[in-house]
């Protein structure tokens, strides 16, 4: 049983299959089963939600030519665009490919859906597939449609839950923080615990840039994939890198290999890479995986980023995100006030690492945005 599993798939606008290269289609189509990461929904709606970062839409026709040339089974739609147009857009969604028989996992038109754990019938046996996301923008509630959020006590339960009914479960993550190439250390955490609970593989995505991987406790942990085929150009080189992780299961074990791939940054041709490229790559894979081992490494190189971003994240607990107008934006930061300082910064604190001003915190936040 051979199946196929990538980053993230965002048609955003028209694109020819032509500019998939012909040996990976090839690749798919002998494959047995193939997921791909739907990261923009496809639907007609207009209606934007209140969010930070760009809102995404697939272009309907371009996606369908590309879904069905790569012979996709399933789509992971747990990822922090799914709900860009609101619940419409997941329901849209998920219509839209019930339509062309493409199975869904990781979304629903409430948490109890988007939680189910999809099974995949073979004569190796079955696989269980467990579609979780970070809780950024997209999260279904008990009463509205959308992604199925990270919760490490669900998460747990579903785990536990598929290893009784199947003999293979395999967690799929869209997580981890854009544009850098390690998990965090609570990241590695919650992966690893993914494994103690009855994971055979967990693997990441939503991070735009490739990751190492590791081997914990005889299961392997793939931290990101990296995007697949995304139609959005960035200035930042790895966005246009990723790989397509391959999974052999034969006889009660599971084998994985990796193809790395590449997007042409004017007309994103999609690709394998080759020769030096290719190696270049597996050697910084190489690179990440003796971090990511290293838990002194991982930790001083998180630090380090920390360090970087502290000024950012600082400022985005400022009172400044409240004032739209730029130009009144300006002129406090010319005259020096910030409206920060360490008392304000505490209580935020508080709000957030104590668990119930969190919860509490969470759901006022939530009513109020929703009025």
């Amino acid at each position: 049983m051979k199946l196929l599993i990538t980053g993230d798939l965002a048609i955003t606008k028209q694109y020819p299959k032509k500019n998939i290269d012909k040996n990976l289609i090839n690749l798919f189509q002998n494959s047995d089963y193939n997921i791909v990461n739907l990261e923009a929904p496809v639907t007609e709606s207009d209606s934007k939600i209140i969010k930070t970062g760009p809102h995404l839409k697939s272009d309907t026709g371009s996606t369908l030519e590309v879904l069905k040339a790569l012979n996709v089974n399933l789509c992971t739609l747990a990822n922090n665009h799914i709900l860009d147009y609101g619940e419409k857009g997941v329901l849209d969604t998920l219509q839209f490919c019930e339509g062309i028989k493409i199975s869904t996992v990781g979304a629903g038109k409430n948490k109890e859906e988007a939680s189910k754990v999809f099974y995949i019938g073979s004569p190796e046996g079955k696989i269980a597939i467990i579609n979780i996301a970070e809780n950024e923008w997209a999260s279904a509630t008990e009463t509205s449609a959308g992604a199925n959020g990270m919760d490490l006590i669900d998460d747990m339960k579903s785990i536990q839950n598929a290893r009784v009914k199947s003999d293979f479960v395999l967690v799929i993550v869209h997580g981890g923080l854009e544009y850098y190439n390690l998990p965090s250390p609570a990241i590695q955490k919650k992966y690893r615990f993914y494994i103690e609970n009855g994971a055979d593989l967990v693997l990441g995505h939503h991070t735009h840039c490739i990751s190492g991987k590791e081997v914990y406790k005889g299961k392997s942990i793939y931290y990101s994939v990296g995007n697949f085929l995304f139609t959005k150009n960035s200035n930042y080189s790895d966005w246009y890198n990723g790989f397509i992780l391959e999974l052999n299961i034969s006889s009660g074990e599971l084998k994985t290999k990796c193809h790395p791939i590449q997007q042409n940054e004017t007309d994103f041709r999609l690709s394998f890479l080759e020769g030096d490229e290719k190696g270049n790559f597996f050697k910084r894979v190489k690179e990440y995986n003796e971090i990511i081992q290293d838990p002194t490494r991982l930790s001083d190189a998180w630090c380090s980023l920390i360090d970087k971003k502290s000024m950012l994240y600082i400022s985005l607990w400022s009172p400044f995100v409240f004032i739209r107008s730029r130009y009144l934006r300006a002129l406090f930061i010319k005259l020096g006030i910030r409206f920060i300082n360490k008392r304000g910064l505490s209580y935020y604190l508080n709000l957030m690492r104590c668990e119930t001003h969190s919860d509490i915190s969470m759901s006022v936040l939530n009513n109020k945005i929703k009025k």
